[in-house]
């Protein structure tokens, strides 16, 4: 038969276990960066627990499973004997701040910024002090001449 066409058809294997068709191939192309897979802490300690239940070839058929390494497992033993597992439970990010915290902040920056408003007042009373002297002085005619300036 020359020029025929056949479709293929392919299988995909899916949580169940059963095969089911696919009408179009999986996609050959590798996405351009992988993404890294985060694990909860409950998450851990539960492939932890069920790891150590098992005997050799259950605890291979867990890595496989979940999709794990036993360079996974190392760390999670480490981390959990070091006692990180439990501190991962809560939220992640900064805590809360207080209220008083904040206020306390926000009276810090407030003050500094006033103490500098306040030097630079200071500096300009200064300027305008001097100057106001020495438009007297002119005023007066008692201003020392400068430089063979003529009274």
């Amino acid at each position: 038969m020359k020029g025929t066409h056949t479709a293929m058809l392919m299988t995909n294997v899916v949580a169940g276990r059963h095969a089911v068709l696919v009408s179009e191939p999986a996609e050959p192309e590798v996405p351009e960066r992988a993404t890294r897979r985060v694990f909860s802490a409950q998450y851990k300690l539960r492939i932890l627990a069920e790891y150590e239940r098992r005997d050799r070839d259950g605890r291979s058929a867990l890595l496989r499973r979940e999709g794990l390494y036993t360079s996974s497992i190392s760390e999670w033993r480490r981390q959990l004997e070091e006692g990180a597992l439990q501190g991962l439970g809560g939220t992640r990010g900064r805590p809360p701040a207080d209220q008083r915290d904040r206020e306390v902040v926000r009276l810090r920056q407030e003050n500094a910024r006033l103490q500098s408003d306040l030097a630079k007042a200071k500096r300009v009373i200064d300027v305008q002090r001097k100057l106001s002297a020495l438009l007297e002085q002119l005023a007066t005619g008692s201003a020392e001449p400068n430089g063979g300036e003529p009274k």
